[in-house]
């Protein structure tokens, strides 16, 4: 039996985004589902930080407020955080107390107050209080969206109510979370959406297909990819190599061996120049130049010079980036908050 496929943690320790190709960042948004937003993505105000191998907390100012004591440590959501200790997974608040000792064989972050844990091969779901709320009993699972989680039973997959109760019954071979009221499936080798009812909206035709967005969905059609709207009708003609979901009005995409930004009209807006780029988050993408990596805002204006060997989105008015094998923050001006270390 293969390993439960769950939702990734917030944050990332130990995860490096600043080297997504376009590519790989489709994958990875198809695999996690990972929601982009603004400063709400971390309101707790903390960040992960290491030092002499060990993970602990900063907060916005670069002060060490949890001090370095986990093998790994994840970004905070609903006031709760994945951290791991001697292979075991747990949970801590704001305060670094444990709610939730490090018990499971896999955990990942909380939405909309439940959390997704796995034990003895199976993902079940457990409240801020570490109460199972809905026993481990399922192949795999995702995030709670909408109201509704993504289930695996055997090679079926549906969706759950957070009562854990099936409402939409495990009939495709491969689900999404819910986004602006859509989930993306999977029927044999075509994506389409469902409502929250479980009826189809877009009929599964599409080689990949991707959460909605601003209103949008990333697709693939013979081999290049647009976007659709939520009619299932073609908003942006199927023409980039390369492309990812629409983030603060505007969408990465590449042609050939560059990448540039379009608004919802398709049309360019930040012309593709650069070596690899990443969406916005926080007004601020992340691109590649000279091999390094750097900062624009929505003018396509270079507002933190390449320097870095690895780049994260800001989130909650900071950036982790990489030098030397080792990672620091910074804030909207370039300035290390945290200095890089390991």
């Amino acid at each position: 039996m293969s390993a439960p496929r769950i939702c990734s943690r917030s944050g990332g320790f130990g995860k490096s985004l600043g080297s997504w190709g376009f590519a790989l960042a489709a994958l990875l948004l198809l695999a996690t589902g990972c929601e982009r937003t603004g400063k709400e993505r971390n309101p707790s105000g903390l960040f992960v930080v290491t030092q002499n191998g060990r993970a602990g907390y900063i907060d916005r100012e670069g002060k060490l407020v949890i001090p370095p004591q986990f093998d790994k440590a994840y970004g905070f959501t609903e006031g709760r955080a994945v951290v791991v200790l001697d292979g075991r997974f747990g949970f801590i608040d704001e305060d670094g107390k444990y709610v939730v000792n490090p018990r499971y064989d896999d955990a990942f972050s909380f939405y909309e107050g439940l959390a997704a844990v796995e034990e003895g091969g199976r993902v079940g779901y457990i409240d801020r209080d570490g109460e199972v709320v809905i026993p481990p009993h399922f192949d795999a699972a995702g995030d709670f969206t909408d109201g509704l989680a993504w289930v695996a039973i055997g090679n079926q997959t549906g969706y759950i109510n957070k009562k854990g109760k099936l409402v939409i019954n495990p009939q495709f071979d491969d689900a999404r979370k819910f986004s602006e009221g859509l989930a993306q499936v999977r029927v044999g080798e075509r994506w389409g959406w469902i409502d929250r009812n479980g009826k189809v909206v877009v009929n599964p035709q599409y080689e990949e297909g991707y959460a909605f967005t601003d209103g949008l969905a990333l697709v693939k059609v013979d081999g290049r990819f647009g976007f659709v709207g939520k009619d299932g009708k073609m908003a942006i003609e199927p023409q980039f190599d390369n492309a990812f979901s629409f983030s603060e009005g505007l969408a990465t995409v590449g042609i050939c061996d560059r990448g540039g930004f379009v608004d919802k009209e398709g049309r360019f807006v930040i012309n593709p120049r650069f070596e690899s780029v990443a969406p916005f988050a926080e007004g601020l993408a992340r691109v590649k130049q000279g091999g390094r990596w750097g900062y624009i805002d929505k003018d396509g204006k270079m507002v933190i010079n390449p320097q870095f060997e690895e780049a994260f989105d800001f989130n909650g008015g900071l950036a982790e980036v990489g030098v030397g094998g080792a990672r620091g923050y910074i804030d909207r001006t370039g300035k290390f908050v945290w200095n890089p270390s390991k």
